[in-house]
């Protein structure tokens, strides 16, 4: 209470609703009703964790207010900054907070310095410098940004704060995207909760009305509250989603260093010989190995002069690229069109990924997107073993997928996909399909000719995948049904497949 028995202004922290209890029941509910379980999701690199959301509080309203450890100010070098946020605080903290801050002689752009609350509920007040934004220096503004989230965190961390709460440290007037903001930020949070969670029990993000949507929005991709969440939310993470700490990435600043500059390593040996040429020693130091001038490299492949080791390099290279654009585009147009979709596993235990060829309207819609698609949902995936059913069920010449595009999709998948990839099911096909299939296997890729296998009713299919392992679309059933007889839900194996 305050004097004269006036209700306190202020809010306790512990008195809020943790992100985890957010929707509760609408969640549960969700998660109930798509029976998910954790074998059958897509994993995420922020994963579904508890804990952390119990840590984690959304909540419209001033920072100033909060009754915590520390509240956050996000103020100019010279911390005089006059914008809403640091006058709410000012205001409430009283006259000693001026004098206070004189002492500290401002603060450089991402640093975090500390002065007492005074009259504020909070016991401290954190303040930091947010990066002026401009979209030519945008790689040194979101390392800025980061480093301001990161280094009030390690500050709370030594002082042994337990409850820290956020303002939005991007202020209008710097110019920073308030999306891109967002991303950082709450990245930034989360990697600090994974590694020093011990140390914090509370973080609040206080926010405005006008920047509530944008924290409700990207809060599910990096602090999932199910595991269907976690699986949705996969597709709308951006292309950086920064390093373990959550620091953006910047590939090129990453520069190998070797711990005997001057020395040769056996795989740079390995390459020169490739090229013919001996650099056993001159160009070998750290520098001489940053990225090489990617316009020679490629001549050199069409000189058929690089060396094995040097492709594959290469090739690593140009299938991240589309791993990052897949994950920086949104994708939620091809997603919708339910095409592909991970279901159960096979009668070996790996997972079973589903094609379904009618829902694929090749002529309508962008093959490049679905090609980021097909990475995007895939590449958790074809870590570890997988085998394809591929429903060609009831197609049009307007689903049939084109050899180039099937070429260009094989040439640029990484290796793990063809190694992992055991089998696949070509289930219900034409006399023209099995012929395509047989020129495509046989002239334009090698080593999948023997894992195609036609599939003319869902009794073969069920030797390989039990039934209830597989989510049918309803036309498949039906056709078949028509077509081979009902099915029942357990059969001999068969040594068709």
């Amino acid at each position: 209470m305050d004097p004269l028995g006036a209700p306190s202004q202020f809010v306790d922290v512990d008195t809020l609703l943790s992100w985890a209890d957010s929707c509760e029941e609408e969640l549960n509910a969700s998660e109930t009703t798509a029976e998910t379980s954790q074998e059958n999701l897509i994993r995420s690199p922020f994963l579904y964790n508890k804990v952390i959301n119990g840590k984690v509080v959304l909540w419209k309203g001033d920072v100033a207010l909060l009754n915590c450890t520390a509240i956050v100010n996000t103020s100019n070098e010279s911390l005089t900054d006059k914008n809403p946020v640091s006058e709410s605080i000012f205001m409430l903290a009283g006259p000693d907070l001026k004098e206070d801050l004189q002492k500290l002689k401002g603060c450089r752009t991402g640093e975090a310095k500390l002065t007492k609350g005074f009259n504020l509920a909070a016991r401290f007040i954190i303040h930091t410098v947010g990066p002026k934004y401009k979209s030519r220096y945008r790689t040194a503004a979101e390392s800025s940004l980061y480093s301001c989230y990161r280094n009030v965190l390690q500050l709370a961390k030594e002082q042994s704060m337990s409850s820290v709460g956020f303002c939005v440290i991007n202020s209008a007037k710097r110019g920073y995207p308030l999306e891109d903001a967002t991303h950082i930020a709450l990245r930034t949070v989360r990697r600090f909760l994974e590694i020093h969670g011990e140390t914090i029990e509370k973080v609040v993000f206080a926010v405005s009305e006008l920047e509530e949507a944008t924290y409700q929005k990207l809060l599910p991709l990096y602090f999932p509250r199910t595991l269907k969440e976690e699986s949705r939310s996969l597709p709308y993470l951006p292309a950086d989603i920064g390093n373990a700490e959550g620091e953006p990435v910047v590939p090129e600043r990453q520069i190998r260093i070797s711990e005997k500059p001057g020395a040769p390593e056996d795989n740079q040996e390995e390459e020169d010989e490739g090229l013919g040429v001996d650099l056993s020693f001159i160009g070998s130091h750290a520098f001489a190995r940053m990225e090489g001038d990617i316009d020679k490299q490629r001549k050199l492949i069409l000189q058929g002069q690089l060396s094995e080791a040097a492709l594959q390099k290469q090739h690593q290279r140009n299938y991240n690229r589309w791993l990052c654009q897949a994950r920086a585009e949104d994708l939620s147009d091809i997603a919708s069109l339910k095409a592909l979709y991970q279901t159960g596993v096979d009668n070996c235990g790996r997972t079973v990924m589903v094609v379904v060829g009618r829902n694929i309207p090749v002529t309508l819609i962008d093959m490049d997107k679905a090609l980021l698609y097909f990475i995007h949902v895939m590449d958790h995936i074809a870590v570890k073993e997988y085998v394809l059913v591929y429903f060609h069920t009831l197609t049009s010449e307007y689903n049939h997928l084109d050899s180039d595009f099937l070429k260009k999709l094989y040439d640029v998948v990484d290796v793990k996909y063809k190694r992992n990839l055991k089998a696949v099911y070509f289930v219900h096909p034409t006399f023209r399909s099995k012929v395509s299939t047989w020129f495509f296997t046989t002239f334009s890729v090698s080593g999948l000719k023997d894992k195609i296998h036609h599939v003319d009713s869902l009794h073969q299919l069920f030797s390989a995948i039990s039934p209830e392992q597989i989510d049918f679309p309803p036309f498949v059933l039906e056709y078949d049904a028509r077509e081979n007889g009902p099915y029942y839900t357990s059969y001999p194996p068969s040594p068709d497949l």
